[in-house]
């Protein structure tokens, strides 16, 4: 079985650390940080996104030239991410240059200056980005299925803020996030990598040592206020989207491992999920159609996407519904069961193929949870599912009566 044997220290200024051994020249290192867009004020919108692609535009050492070229000029690699929880800069490097990485992300999180100049340009980059989602229907629609869903809350708020918002960030209000969230307290450092624990804190302590403390704790705003809604829209499209789905258990939840199974079983990306076989296979009506289970810290949804022809789009819904009945009614026999938990530990085992999500996976741990579960905590988790748990899990979050819909039909150009 593969196994994670990761290592959780603090450092002196109160940084957590997650370390795993891996015998590979390659190494991979990240810094997350409780940051992401659920943490934005209503007047900062795209905040957390628009200060990740500013936090390489120069430090009080370097400019954004010297930081791009830093790492590659070793063929290394540096990059970054946000989510609606955590922003996340990370690098991937040959073990040698250990120091060199860490060095350089925590001059990045610590010394950022945002020069006026390089914000001006990003701020074209970003809105740009923000384009190019308004003109992919199948993104576009994810984000708009949020934004209902989780109605005048910062989840659904999109990552990528608006075009009103992003033209209006001022390198004050990037300083103010900063001091906001970037604490040691705030922030985990994992790294998977072939250099003893010892020899990286040695080198973490000494680039990291200057981030400032806080006593603050960085809470979400909770959301209670859920309301089922169907929608349709007339767009520009050469084929219809549509997405149903509702609320779904947290990360904390004792629900969510069973949701993982059923959401995998529904439609997850095996070509032998219920959804694939009923729908495309069968009918053929769809191309694409898939299911996702999206927990976050506190809450989470689920949600079923498929694209099609117009004249397909009521019979392709008839048949989703009619395979959610089933998961209710139905749920899985004890052979089906045992299936989808082989099937799903096999999924978890291929995800662990890759170092770097290794790495970016166990920060995220470690920041959202504190802990990290063991493989075989995993696996024994998933094998405690019961028929009659997943039934019952089918009938609280499958209920009818409170499934959303957003539909965007094909319109006139």
């Amino acid at each position: 079985m593969i196994e994670l044997e990761p290592v959780i220290i603090t450092l002196s200024n109160g940084i957590r650390l997650v370390y795993m051994h891996t015998n590979s020249v390659v190494a991979h290192m990240g810094v997350t940080v409780l940051a992401g867009s659920r943490y934005e004020q209503s007047t900062e919108e795209g905040l957390a996104h628009f200060l990740e692609h500013c936090i390489f535009k120069g430090t009080s050492k370097r400019r954004s030239l010297h930081i791009l070229s830093r790492l590659d000029s070793v063929g290394g690699e540096l990059n970054a991410y946000t989510t609606k929880e955590e922003i996340c800069v990370y690098a991937s490097f040959t073990k040698e240059h250990t120091s060199r990485a860490s060095e350089l992300l925590a001059d990045i999180v610590i010394n950022s200056n945002f020069p006026e100049k390089e914000i001006k340009k990003e701020k074209e980059i970003v809105l740009d980005e923000i384009n190019s989602y308004l003109d992919s229907p199948s993104d576009k629609i994810f984000d708009d299925f949020e934004n209902y869903l989780f109605k005048n809350h910062p989840l659904g708020a999109n990552i990528l803020g608006t075009k009103e918002s992003v033209s209006g960030f001022t390198r004050e209000d990037l300083m103010r996030y900063i001091k906001r969230f970037f604490f040691a307290e705030n922030i985990v450092i994992s790294y998977v990598g072939d250099i003893s624990i010892l020899r990286l804190t040695k080198i973490l302590e000494r680039h990291f040592s200057t981030l400032k403390h806080s006593s603050i704790q960085v809470k979400p705003i909770e959301f209670s206020d859920y309301q089922p809604f169907k929608i349709r829209s007339q767009e520009a499209n050469f084929q219809a989207h549509a997405i149903i789905g509702g609320l779904a258990p947290g990360y904390n939840n004792e629900h969510r491992r069973g949701m993982t199974l059923l959401t995998n079983v529904l439609g997850g990306p095996a070509l032998n999920s219920r959804l694939i076989l009923s729908i495309r296979e069968k009918y053929g009506y769809t191309y694409n159609i898939e299911a996702s289970y999206a927990p976050y810290a506190d809450i989470g949804y689920w949600s079923i996407y498929f694209g099609t022809d117009q004249k397909y789009l009521e019979k392709t819904l008839k048949q989703v519904y009619k395979e959610i009945r089933l998961m209710c009614t139905e749920a899985l026999n004890e052979k089906q069961l045992h299936q989808a938990k082989v099937q799903l530990k096999g999924q978890l085992a291929l995800s662990l193929d890759s170092n770097s999500g290794i790495m970016l996976g166990l920060g995220k741990s470690l920041l959202l949870f504190n802990q990290i579960d063991s493989i075989q905590e995993i696996y024994a988790g998933i094998d405690k599912l019961t028929v009659a748990e997943l039934r019952e899990i089918a009938s609280i979050y499958f209920n009818e009566k409170n499934i959303s819909e957003l539909i965007f039909e094909v319109g006139e150009e």
